[in-house]
């Protein structure tokens, strides 16, 4: 839930405030639904009714984690007494919304803190100065490098990062009325989008934290919680894989409902199951990148290898099977030489046939 503090009259939000994108043509009511835009702003209920949910909850289950996920317009006294007022109700930890991409900029709120790395710095004092639980920042994917402000978050004082939030986004244009997705009177707004379509940029965002936070922050007890995309089993093993300690859900479950949850966790455990992992933690991947042309894995040990090595150290996480471009440049000429007789894919733009381009394309398809 996101909260706010002040009046809730200041927070009016629209109908429609959803748009979706299908696979194939978009507007079919046949396509498998990919993309998901939201132009809501932050949740207008009451404070007063969401405190009491809160402490209902953790009367009701007293040995489960709950974590409250708040925003609040850049003012110290008035973070303060949200902060204040929701740990009173029992909550184990917090999440501050850094990222929301549409959620009253005007008032320095959602991205507009996020992106802004000394007001980021300035608000997480405030809030960690405050805070009795742990804090995690939620970072927004609208911004060039991630990592600057998981890692300005961490620094003051942040106990971990959840990436990503939505992505900014503008989901179409009815070609019949020439108007944009999602229509409210006529009229919309760019929102943030989610959903099956942007699972690979969230991993390629929690990669990179994952990389920074092992290089910068391997001494301390952080933890880095993947978001985006996350429908089956596989989408939350993948995140676990790149490095995050845990994964969330919100798109999946508003699409399929709350059933969802139990068949993502069967999922996974079948998919632990198969590589005869007994714990999360056997298969979490740590990395870290040095300056040659592999990325260098390892899990608490063994010590890296001197740098000038182009080797690659082997775990049971999936950071390992990512390089650079000039690597995989080798890799595949030595696995050509190899091949020998085997064709797989042209060696050069020159090989480019002309009516056989569509069968040249999918040769080079790796999935």
């Amino acid at each position: 839930m996101k909260i706010y503090i002040s009046d809730a009259a200041k927070v009016i939000n629209v109908t429609p405030r959803y748009a979706r994108l299908r696979a194939g043509a978009n507007g079919s009511a046949k396509g498998q639904i990919i993309g998901w835009e939201n132009i809501e702003l932050i949740s207008d209920r009451p404070l007063e009714v969401m405190l009491n949910e809160f402490k209902q909850l953790k009367e009701e289950y007293p040995d489960r984690i709950l974590i409250a996920s708040i925003m609040e317009e850049y003012n110290k006294a008035a973070w303060e007494e949200l902060i204040d007022r929701v740990e009173q109700t029992g909550i184990d930890a917090i999440e501050v919304n850094f990222s929301c991409p549409h959620g009253m900029p005007e008032r320095k709120m959602g991205a507009a803190v996020g992106q802004d790395c000394d007001l980021l710095e300035e608000v997480c004092g405030w809030i960690n100065a405050k805070a009795t639980v742990p804090v995690w920042a939620k970072m927004t994917p609208n911004i060039t490098d991630i990592t600057q402000p998981a890692r300005v978050s961490l620094r003051s004082g942040c106990e971990g990062v959840a990436a990503i939030n939505t992505i900014m986004s503008v989901m179409g244009i009815n070609l019949k009325t020439l108007h944009p997705e999602p229509c409210v009177e006529g009229y919309s707004t760019p929102g943030g989008y989610s959903s099956k379509a942007v699972h690979p940029i969230a991993l390629g965002k929690v990669m990179s934290i994952a990389q920074m936070m092992k290089n910068e922050f391997q001494g301390g007890d952080y933890s880095l919680s993947g978001i985006g995309g996350v429908e089956t089993g596989g989408d939350a093993a993948e995140f676990i894989l790149l490095g995050a300690n845990t994964v969330q859900v919100c798109t999946g479950v508003m699409m399929y409902g709350y059933d969802l949850v139990s068949k993502l966790c069967s999922e996974l455990k079948d998919f632990m199951r198969t590589h005869n992992f007994s714990t999360i933690e056997e298969f979490r991947g740590y990395a870290f990148n040095i300056t040659v042309f592999l990325f260098y894995v390892i899990n608490r040990h063994p010590p890296p290898p001197p740098p000038h090595l182009n080797i690659t150290v082997l775990c049971s996480a999936s950071l390992q099977y990512f390089t650079t471009h000039t690597e995989l440049v080798r890799i595949q000429q030595k696995a050509i030489r190899e091949r020998r007789a085997i064709r797989k894919g042209l060696q050069s733009d020159k090989d480019w046939t002309g009516d056989g381009f569509v069968k040249e394309s999918e040769s080079m398809v790796s999935n």
